[in-house]
């Protein structure tokens, strides 16, 4: 019944807009045209989205005016005076190409040049290959790009190194992925979700070989085609894929006293046909991090304090094969498959006292994470407009999750009074299924529609030996029914795109605990707009608001008792109600004095804002016996403590003197908080910020070097703050004809890092330590064969609805990243 409403409703809503819009831009008398066309890539045949190109008068060299062309290749200069005109057009990765003496007069005042080729440069001609040097940074119409391939000094690295480079966004020591203060966000792998990130974003980042990542993108403002998770934004992570007539591939290698990594990534073509596969392993030599923490009374009283080693190692491997099948140019299949695997392994002795009660423990971890994508998807283009576009997708993923912790605790004396073996296995599985559809409409507008249905089967099995009378099932199943409709226009030299989004989610539990079972649901129609003008000199100006909200996944309500520490439990909350964001954003990029800045500012308000919450309970009333002479102990949850108003700006620019390009930047933002915790209401106001730079030198054609630093101030929450983290590093490439040889090194001048958390409740202040060897030198190799045409294809499958888990080890429920 939701789908049947949305449309119609919609395209009234729409044909509204339109005939309101229909009489701007009329000038009087005086007459203006348009000049209009099509980009399109002469070795593909495919349309060029976002070239650019400039207005001149004719013969002369002063830029006039200047346009991007759409996604489907077509541009428009409007409120053209009758004249002569070149044009010339430029990408990066193809040859610049004028077209000249393009004329519009008072009798014909609009002029269709028809179609404009560019020629790739990396086209082959008489054995020479000729490059253009890429830009390391891309600022978009809709999203800003990391070209991650083209930096030295994240080679032999992971995922969150590569991250830590992108503007808007900061990683911490854990692996969390902030976008602008803000862990609300949703992760694309090749534009298409991936169960890796269902249990633990952090470790899997850890898990994924920088050498592997070809870019970043960061879509800051996602539209309605986008689920309506991710109130940040999204991250979408493109990998080295690419399709080739023949053979080719990279072989990588990187060895350091901190990570080794080895991939393969091997693409075989054949006409109409294309198969990619890729293989990876990664090792983190095991390292020694020192703990302490402490929870202390008003009074001044230590309730509970230890301190201690842990020693851990991390292993992963990821595999997967990707095909498609192009039956003629208006029909095509496209499948990929994915195998993944990782896991780290812990052992700490720490020495410490709950009350009263000393202690000498030993802990042994064992973590594994696995599992699989499969994708199918089937696009149909039409004979008739082949921008219009009719897609089938569907993805059925799995992830699964096995953790086991062996606890034991001994007195002073050398006397055993705890032996526990706590023990949790999570499985999700998800099946889904999307129609999308694109209907231009006349030159300059499109229509998208599309449905998708997501089905969530999750289960955690937690099992306490030898008091089993506390293990638990928890079966929690989410379904979520989506549509959406998206209308791009033009008037005038205004670009709109407007669109509503609609979702129904079903959601059920099943436990021991009478908490633990529920079956409701909830509505959500999540409306956007955006306004975008491109200037003179390519100065954009851009006005957007949207509407999001952040789901709970299983790492958030498993009501997995985790009483490893018995003097700090943790534990889900499946009663948690979904975040809700509303954000109004303004940017504007330029070029002044050879400098390219790019800003933006944006206020966002969120309500039902889930936060960790720390409490002091009794054991008794968590159904566990009193240990230390009857001390409290600190319990550990989520919550929807209230509302968060938060104001922000970020800047970004980069300048180019010969051979050094220099970039740098940072954001700053708003905490302002107000909630209810415990009963009592608690409010917080904080300032925060990061500021970063990067850049490289090419000594030469073929040695390059690259450096970046990176502070993040503290992050905070209604009950303090969390770590600040800060990071150097800088690297040097030698590229050769089929070879690559790279040195990395990460923090030079410092051994070890220590990050320091502090919180507040009722009764109580909780601080920590933690310290781990940080300094890293790496060796990075590369060999490449076979020539690539650099044609990507990826799935149309995009969940981006759950909120992620952090830096807590547990089940979450979904994949993150944007589609319908």
């Amino acid at each position: 019944m939701y789908k049947s409403i949305l449309l119609p409703v919609f395209l009234l809503f729409t044909t509204i807009c339109s005939a309101q819009f229909s009489g701007f831009g009329n000038s009087g008398p005086k007459i203006k045209g348009k000049i209009s066309g099509m980009v399109i890539d002469s070795s593909s045949q495919l349309p060029v989205g976002f070239a650019t190109i400039s207005m001149k008068k004719a013969g002369r060299t002063k830029i006039i005016n200047g346009t991007l062309s759409e996604e489907d290749g077509s541009f428009s200069f409007t409120d053209v005076n009758p004249g002569k005109y070149d044009l010339e057009f430029s990408f990066i990765g193809y040859s610049t190409k004028l077209v000249a003496t393009v004329e519009t007069t008072k009798k014909k005042p609009d002029n269709n040049i028809g179609t404009i080729f560019l020629l790739p440069t990396d086209y082959m001609l008489e054995e020479v290959e000729v490059k253009a040097k890429r830009a390391l940074f891309e600022n978009k119409v809709d999203k800003i790009v990391f070209n991650a391939e083209d930096d030295s000094s994240v080679a032999g690295g992971d995922a969150t190194d590569v991250l830590r480079k992108v503007p808007l966004l900061s990683v911490d020591l854990d692996g969390n992925v902030s976008l602008r203060g803000s862990q609300n966000v949703q992760i694309l792998i090749n534009g298409k979700p991936s169960g890796m990130f269902s249990s633990n974003v952090a470790d899997a980042l850890k898990m994924f070989p920088a050498d592997q990542i070809k870019k970043v993108e960061v879509i800051s403002s996602p539209g309605a085609k986008y689920d309506g998770e991710g109130a940040a934004g999204i991250i979408n992570i493109i990998t080295k894929k690419e399709n080739v007539e023949g053979i080719a591939g990279t072989l990588n290698a990187s060895a350091g006293n901190r990570q080794n990594n080895a991939n393969l990534n091997l693409n075989i073509g054949k006409g109409r046909f294309g198969f990619t596969s890729n293989a990876s392993v990664f090792y983190s030599v095991p390292v020694d991090a020192t703990t302490s923490f402490s929870n202390v009374a008003e009074s001044g009283e230590v309730i509970y304090s230890y301190a201690g080693i842990t020693n851990t190692s991390r292993l992963g491997f990821n595999g997967s094969a990707s095909a498609f099948y192009d039956f003629n140019a208006y029909n095509s299949i496209n499948s990929s498959f994915t195998l993944r695997g990782f896991g780290f392994d812990q052992e700490g002795t720490s020495i410490g006292a709950l009350g009263t009660l000393p202690f000498d423990r030993t802990t042994i971890g064992d973590n594994l994470f696995s599992g699989y994508d499969l994708n199918l998807d089937y696009t149909k283009k039409f004979e008739s407009n082949e921008t219009r576009e009719l897609v089938f997708a569907s993805q059925i993923s799995g992830n699964i999750q096995n953790q086991n912790n062996l606890v034991n605790d001994l007195l002073p004396d050398g006397t055993e009074f705890r032996n526990d073996d706590i023990e949790n296995e999570g499985d999700n599985v998800e099946i889904t299924a999307q129609i999308d559809y694109v209907e231009p409409i006349g030159k300059g507008s499109k229509l998208e529609i599309g449905a998708k249905t997501v089905i969530r089967n999750i289960d955690s099995d937690s099992r306490f030996v030898p008091d089993l009378g506390r293990s638990n099932i928890f079966l929690y199943d989410q379904n979520v029914y989506a549509g959406y409709a998206s209308y791009n226009f033009v008037v005038g030299k205004l670009n709109f795109v407007t669109g509503v989004r609609y979702e129904r989610t079903d959601i059920k539990g099943d436990g021991r605990e009478a908490v633990q079972n529920f079956n409701n649901g909830y509505d959500n129609w999540l409306p956007n707009i955006a306004v975008s003008r491109t200037m003179k000199n390519f100065r954009t100006l851009k006005l957007s608001y949207s509407q999001r909200i952040q789901r709970p996944s299983l790492f958030f309500i498993n009501p997995f008792r985790n009483v490893t520490d018995f003097g700090n439990i943790r534990e889900g909350n499946p009663t948690l109600n979904p975040e809700l964001v509303r954000q109004i954003e303004i940017g504007y990029n330029t070029k002044i004095l050879g400098f390219s800045i790019f800003g933006t500012g944006y206020y966002r308000r969120s309500t039902e804002l889930i936060e960790q919450v720390t409490s002091l309970v009794n054991p008794t009333e968590l159904g566990l016996p009193e240990i230390g002479g009857g001390s409290d102990i600190s319990f550990t949850t989520y919550q929807n403590v209230g509302r968060n108003n938060s104001f922000g700006v970020n800047l970004f620019t980069s300048r180019t003197i010969g051979k050094l390009t220099v970039r740098g930047g940072g954001d700053i933002y708003t905490y302002d908080a107000t909630g209810i915790i415990g009963g009592q209401e608690v409010s917080n106001s904080a300032l925060s910020y990061r500021l970063f730079t990067n850049g490289d030198f090419a000594f030469t054609g073929t040695l390059k070097a690259d450096f970046f630093g990176f502070f993040q101030a503290p992050r905070f929450t209604l009950q303090g703050e969390n770590p600040s983290f800060s990071i150097f590093g800088i690297g040097f490439r030698k590229d050769m004809k089929d070879w690559s040889i790279g040195i990395r090194i990460i923090e030079p001048f410092a051994e070890n890092k220590a990050f320091n958390s502090d919180i507040q409740g009722d009764g109580f202040r909780q601080v920590s330590e933690f310290s781990v060897p940080f300094r890293s030198f790496g060796l990075n190799i590369r060999y490449k064969f076979g020539k690539v045409d650099f044609k990507e294809r990826r799935s149309k499958v995009r969940n981006t609805d759950v909120k992620g888990g952090g830096d807590e080890q547990g089940q979450q429920g979904g994949n993150r990243v944007g589609g319908s």
